[in-house]
């Protein structure tokens, strides 16, 4: 029973391994990945990723900007990004980014009202993104009046980097989903 619970500990639930700290590379690219990821460790998701370092390369490239080079304000950032793992069920997404919020000053009640969509305890802006993100998840195409209710909030630039952010994710929880990247052991 042991051996069968260490097994699948060892891969996801759709059965794609997680490569082993032997079996990841190029040291370059882990590194990089690590330097970005608490703890310097890596995660189940790079774990996975890592089976194809160049697809690996673009997704690290992409997601250190989203994470770190942005005007976008990092609670703009993670407030869809929760959002979308609750829309998609991709539980792995809210894990690994509840913390995220709440540094970037996101609050238990807004957290509490992020898994029902509630967009109460918001400000405007944050509910505009909010409604953004839920229209870009579910219908894929927002509406304009939506569009036009970030674009009056937001500068340009930052309109541009929260939807690049909401597509990105949404990416992402995808990839979780269709991988069925779990959770880390404690």
């Amino acid at each position: 029973m042991t051996a069968i619970l260490l097994a699948a500990a060892l891969v996801s639930k759709t059965g794609i391994p997680y490569l082993a700290d032997d079996k990841v590379g190029p040291p370059e690219l882990v590194e990089s990945i690590k330097s970005r990821r608490p703890g310097g460790k890596l995660l189940n998701l790079d774990r996975v990723l890592l089976h194809s370092p160049n697809f690996t390369k673009g997704w690290n490239t992409m997601f250190a900007t989203i994470r770190s080079q942005l005007a976008l304000p990092g609670k703009l950032r993670e407030l869809p990004i929760l959002a979308i793992a609750v829309l998609t069920k991709a539980e792995y997404e809210w894990l690994q980014h509840e913390p995220e919020f709440v540094k970037a000053g996101g609050t238990p009640a807004q957290l509490k009202a992020l898994r029902k969509l509630d967009p109460t305890p918001f400000d405007k802006t944050e509910r505009a993104a909010l409604q953004l993100t839920i229209e870009m998840t579910r219908d894929v195409q927002p509406k304009q009046a939506t569009v036009d209710a970030i674009r009056k909030l937001l500068p340009d630039d930052q309109v541009v980097e929260l939807v690049g952010t909401i597509a990105g994710y949404n990416m992402v929880s995808r990839f979780l989903l269709a991988t069925g990247v779990e959770a880390e052991a404690k």
